[in-house]
C-alpha cells in the first residue's frame, strides 16, 4: 500500500503574497461587519461586550474549552476559569439586569475544532430579544443572509458545489420532516410525550435506512450520525433552510414547544450544506436548567472523562430574566460564503498559529 503524499504546507498567513490574496476577503469582512452593526442599530438594538474568562465555559457535552488559572497576588493559583465558547450565560445575565436588545460580535474559543468550517477562536455574532418569538429571530436570520450578500456584491453562494440565493426566503423545515425526507427515519417513534428518547426506537429504523449503529451508541449519536451522514448535506441547497423543532434531548437550553413537549423551540440555519445560526425560545425555568446541564455534564464525564462546573450566577439569573429568543451566529462562516472563501481562516485578519 502506498502511503497518501504529504500535504503541502502553505506559506503563513503574513508572507505578503498570501496577504495579498486574502485581502479582498478581509475587505469584504470588514464592510459586512459595518453593514451588520448598522443594521442591529437601525433596530434598536443595544451593542454589548461579554467577558472572555467566565466560571464555566458552557455546558454542552461535547464543546470543549481553553482554560486557564487565576492566581492570588501572592502568585498562589486561586481559580480556574475558561474562555467562553459563547457569550451566552453573560447575554442572559444582561437580560436579567433589564437589557431588552442586545447584540455581541463576541470572540470565543473552541478547543478540538480545527478544519474548514472551524478555527479555535473565531466570532459569534449573537443577539437577544425580550418577549420576542423565536420565529421573529428566523425573519432575523433571513435579513442577516441578504445584507451580507449584498454587501458583498454576491447574488448567490456557493461551497463545495452547492449553491444557495441568499435572497430568496428559506425553507422552513422540521428535524422529524427532514430526518424522513433526507434518511427515511422515522424521528417522533424515537420520543416519548415528555421528550424521552428511545435508543432502540431509533437505532432500528436508522439501520433500516442503511445507517451504521454501533452496538454501544446511545440515542444522542444516532441522532447525531443522521443529522451529519443524511440530513446536513440535503440543507440550505438552492435556498436556505431553518432547520427547527429539535428533540427536547437535543435543545438543552431551549423550551419545550406549546402544545409539543417532545420538541423545543430551537432551529438552526443552514446555506450549502454549512450551519450558520443556532437560535431558541430561551428556556427560562432555572431548575430544569440545573438538570439539563447536570445530564449533560454527566454524558460529558462518560465520554470524554471530563466536566465543567455550573454557572451558579447564570442559573440564579433565570429566576428573573424575562421570556426572551436569542440566536448565535457563525460570523466567520457568513463571511466565507458572500466572499466566496472556501475556509474560515481565509476570512480572519489574524488566524491561530498552527
Amino acid at each position: 500500500m502506498v502511503a497518501d503524499a504529504p500535504s503541502p504546507q502553505r506559506s503563513p498567513w503574513w508572507t505578503p503574497s498570501v496577504h495579498a490574496d486574502r485581502r479582498p476577503f478581509l475587505l469584504i469582512r470588514n464592510r459586512i461587519t459595518r453593514a451588520v452593526r448598522g443594521w442591529f442599530e437601525d433596530q434598536d438594538f443595544v451593542e454589548v461586550e461579554a467577558a472572555a474568562l467566565q466560571v464555566s465555559p458552557g455546558n454542552e457535552a461535547h464543546l470543549h474549552a481553553f482554560s486557564t488559572t487565576m492566581l492570588s497576588l501572592a502568585g498562589e493559583p486561586d481559580q480556574t476559569f475558561h474562555l467562553h465558547t459563547s457569550p451566552e450565560f453573560a447575554c442572559k445575565k444582561l437580560l436579567a439586569a433589564g437589557e431588552d436588545k442586545i447584540f455581541d460580535f463576541a470572540r470565543v474559543w473552541r478547543n478540538r475544532e480545527r478544519g474548514p468550517l472551524h478555527h479555535p477562536e473565531f466570532v459569534m455574532l449573537e443577539w437577544y430579544r425580550t418577549g420576542a418569538p423565536y420565529q421573529t429571530l428566523m425573519d432575523d436570520c433571513a435579513t442577516l443572509l441578504s445584507i451580507a450578500a449584498e454587501t458583498a456584491g454576491t447574488r448567490l453562494f456557493s461551497f463545495r458545489g452547492l449553491d444557495c440565493d441568499p435572497f430568496a426566503q428559506p425553507e422552513r423545515l422540521s428535524v422529524a420532516q427532514a430526518f424522513d425526507r433526507h434518511a427515511g427515519v422515522d424521528l417522533l417513534a424515537s420520543l416519548g410525550a415528555g421528550g424521552e428518547t428511545d435508543r432502540d426506537a431509533l437505532a432500528g429504523s436508522a439501520r433500516a435506512a442503511g445507517i451504521r449503529v454501533a452496538d454501544d451508541d446511545s440515542w444522542a449519536d444516532v441522532f447525531s450520525r443522521v443529522i451529519v451522514e443524511k440530513v446536513e448535506p440535503k440543507l440550505g441547497v438552492g435556498r436556505a433552510t431553518i432547520l427547527c423543532e429539535y428533540p427536547v434531548a437535543e435543545a438543552a437550553l431551549a423550551r419545550p414547544k406549546p402544545g409539543d413537549p417532545r420538541v423545543a423551540e430551537r432551529f438552526e440555519l443552514y446555506a450549502c450544506g454549512v450551519e450558520l445560526a443556532n437560535a431558541f425560545g430561551e428556556l427560562t425555568d432555572p431548575a430544569e436548567q440545573r438538570r439539563r446541564f447536570v445530564a449533560e455534564m454527566d454524558e460529558k464525564q462518560r465520554i470524554y472523562g471530563e466536566r465543567y462546573p455550573l454557572d451558579e450566577d447564570f442559573l440564579a439569573a433565570l429566576e428573573i430574566m424575562p421570556e426572551a429568543s436569542g440566536s448565535a451566529l457563525g460570523f466567520d462562516r457568513l463571511v466565507m460564503l458572500a466572499a466566496g472563501a472556501s475556509r474560515v481562516d481565509q476570512v480572519m485578519w489574524v488566524p491561530v498559529a498552527g
